[in-house]
């Protein structure tokens, strides 16, 4: 989950939401630089960032008791397991998106768990050979990683209310087609980015987010039941082409 102090206690979003946050920028793409095979690309985006762990014990917070962002959390070995084989599931591209993410997330934690170095090798070995398989390039396969990858980030952003006052800029990361794209928030409101990847000149994105007002728990279970009493609040951006 992502985690936000505000004035009233903390805001929080689920990751899984995050994804559908991820989604709706993804599918403003402009039309004529979509990556193959995009509705299967889509639902990549939408769920690269689920099968989190059940909530128990207290892996949601920290010592004292309060939320952890997602951020904070050590890798979950179940989680990347559970999202490897999941994603299988669906179909191959789909697997071969989510399995390269999983490596460039984990990849420079190699070392940090016994474990990890053979589940790593096992994913280079999935993608070597479902790329084989769906007869694709190496070539379409990193385009459509890095539209899921810049979409993630700009999706982070927002969720993490890290747009910056004054119409400062801020880089979203290189996209698909390597260039470095900026993001401001206007004056006005409407957030822009720079240069303009989408295919309408304005359009409305949104995600789900839940305002707790207690400040510390015991364990997972009682922040878990205080969310699904909290009021949820969903946050909305206008993105206009500057």
């Amino acid at each position: 989950m992502l985690v936000n102090h505000v004035p009233e206690g903390w805001e929080i979003i689920h990751q899984r939401a995050h994804g559908v946050l991820a989604v709706q920028i993804a599918a403003q793409w402009k039309a004529a630089f979509r990556p193959a095979r995009w509705v299967e690309t889509l639902l990549a985006v939408a769920e690269h960032d689920d099968a989190q762990e059940d909530w128990e014990g207290r892996s949601h917070l920290n010592e004292n008791g309060t939320p952890l962002n997602f951020d904070q959390k050590l890798f979950s070995f179940t989680q990347m397991q559970r999202i490897a084989e999941l994603s299988q599931h669906k179909s191959r591209w789909i697997a071969l998106l989510i399995s390269r993410h999983l490596s460039f997330l984990y990849e420079p934690l190699r070392d940090a768990d016994k474990a990890l170095p053979a589940f790593l090798d096992e994913q280079r070995a999935r993608q070597e050979r479902w790329t084989a398989e769906l007869g694709v390039k190496p070539a379409e396969v990193q385009y459509a990683y890095d539209l899921l990858q810049w979409c993630d980030q700009f999706s982070l952003i927002l969720c993490k209310n890290d747009l910056p006052t004054g119409e400062r800029a801020l880089e979203i990361s290189k996209g698909p087609d390597g260039k470095v794209y900026q993001v401001r928030q206007l004056s006005d409101g409407p957030v822009t980015v720079t240069p303009w990847p989408f295919e309408s000149p304005e359009f409305e994105v949104n995600v789900e987010s839940t305002l707790v007002k207690q400040l510390q728990f015991k364990n997972d279970q009682e922040l878990l039941a205080v969310l699904k009493a909290s009021q949820v609040q969903p946050k909305v951006w206008q993105l206009r082409k500057g």
